[in-house]
């Protein structure tokens, strides 16, 4: 029973990913493109600390999110303005764009 405990909390460890090493991990993605040799090994490297399997993994959630909210089953936020400026709106509209999946 305590081993359980203990694959639990690996487990969460393995899957906590901090701001930094989201970061990393975003770099790394536009620098090892899905043609690049051995990707996911390159991508764990620059990261650190993860496998090649964690950042996988990473990148699979991070696909599903994406596929969730293009599909509508998670609502954007309606985010209030201080001031009248569209320039916002039109950098939301510019960004959503490049989130679509092909």
């Amino acid at each position: 029973m305590a081993s359980c405990s203990v694959n639990k909390q690996k487990s969460h460890l393995e899957s906590y990913w901090s701001p930094k090493e989201n970061k990393l991990f975003e770099r790394a993605l536009a620098k090892y493109d899905k043609d690049t040799p051995d990707r996911w090994h390159n991508v764990a490297k620059a990261v650190g600390g993860k496998s090649a399997e964690e950042v996988k993994r990473h990148y699979d959630i991070l696909l599903q999110d994406l596929r969730h909210i293009e599909s509508g089953l998670v609502p954007i936020p309606n985010y209030k303005s201080t001031s009248n400026n569209t320039n916002v709106v039109d950098e939301e509209n510019r960004l959503m764009k490049y989130l679509k999946l092909n």
